[in-house]
């Protein structure tokens, strides 16, 4: 096992390299397997592409349900905040860099995985976190809509609203960092995305996240009208579930991100391999490390849950096919290939950490 996951890693790591053509952040790569290291949780996010590897041998069956263009990289702590076009707080999932065409259960499986990897312990159990999800997937399909926190949804809302001493955090974190120059290509994308392509702004890397860590990230710093204006850019690759299965090799990240069921956020744009993001304290993910209770809720599990539902729903068409797939599954189908799941994690991060 130890044999298999190093040279899993290796191989992934070698390609990204050339993917990237000299631009991967070393240090950040190894930020990336200290976090492996750390535990199943941090795992699962650091490692999609092992995940594409190994889920048709822990759930064979899985291979023939319907296909979809999924997330792909789907967990718990793949959503958070944005402002739409009319400036309404939205909630969704916000990281689709791993989308892809796959049987539509794998991101139902990954949810309901890091949900059992990320708990601790046995205070939410696996029976609860997959009956939750299942019943928002199954309300998504049948009545698709984005949430909008502006009126509805007042629960979520008080979940992702930042306080004000964290709001103040929030902007002294991001005024910190000594500007630095970064490579023509991001920085003209970055400028390119600020509201006002003649206000001077600062630029410098960053390390976020945990699947993407190693590839390169920076972020303009402007003041405008009278306030700070963030915008990041990071580069973005040929999704790691296409690289082990094959199919239709573009980055499909923009196509889910705009699908109809969601309210989109006009800062996020997908171009010549590089995503862009507007931040601020409305434009962020929730982390578990600082909200572990509200993302194991079964309330937000539910709406994850029709989250999924949501981006797989397409142009509606699918939805119907979809619920009528799911209503043929057994009962416990979620629960078992989520601990089958989970358990491969478990193992492959263990053997990583021998």
């Amino acid at each position: 096992m130890t044999a298999a996951i190093t040279a899993s890693a290796k191989a992934y790591e070698a390609w990204l390299r050339a993917a990237l053509g000299g631009d991967l952040v070393e240090a950040d790569l190894a930020e990336k397997h200290d976090r492996m290291r750390a535990g199943p949780f941090p795992f699962l996010r650091a490692t999609y592409w092992r995940w594409a590897e190994t889920i048709f041998e822990v759930c064979p069956d899985l291979a023939s349900a319907p296909p979809v263009l999924a997330i792909g990289d789907t967990h718990v702590e793949n959503f958070g905040c944005w402002r739409d076009a009319e400036g309404r707080l939205v909630w969704g999932a916000n990281d689709f860099d791993d989308a892809a065409v796959m049987p539509w259960p794998l991101d139902l499986v990954r949810l309901a995985a890091s949900a059992l990897l990320a708990r601790g312990d046995e205070a939410v159990g696996a029976r609860e976190i997959c009956e939750a999800v299942l019943e928002g997937y199954a309300a998504g399909l049948a009545a698709p809509r984005p949430f909008i926190l502006e009126r509805d949804h007042k629960w979520l809302r008080k979940t992702v609203v930042l306080p004000e001493p964290e709001r103040a955090a929030y902007w002294t974190k991001f005024a910190a960092p000594p500007p630095r120059q970064i490579p023509p290509r991001y920085r003209a994308a970055l400028g390119a995305a600020l509201p006002d392509p003649a206000v001077p702004f600062e630029t410098f890397p960053r390390t976020a996240g945990v699947g993407s860590l190693g590839r390169p990230r920076f972020v303009a710093r402007a003041d405008w009208r009278g306030g700070p204006v963030l915008r990041e850019v990071k580069a973005v690759v040929v999704s790691a579930w296409t690289l082990r299965h094959g199919g239709d090799p573009s980055i499909r990240a923009g196509d889910l991100a705009e699908g109809p069921f969601r309210a989109v956020d006009p800062h996020y744009r997908v171009a010549d391999g590089l995503v862009v993001r507007r931040l601020s304290p409305n434009s962020r993910k929730i982390e578990a490390k600082d909200a572990i209770d509200d993302l194991l809720s079964r309330d937000m599990l539910t709406a994850m849950g029709q989250e999924v539902a949501n981006c797989h729903a397409g142009a509606g068409d699918r939805a119907p096919a979809l619920l009528t797939h799911l209503r043929t599954l057994p009962s416990d189908w979620l629960r078992d290939h989520a601990r089958a799941a989970a358990r491969q994690i478990e193992a492959d991060q263990a053997a990583f950490c021998e």
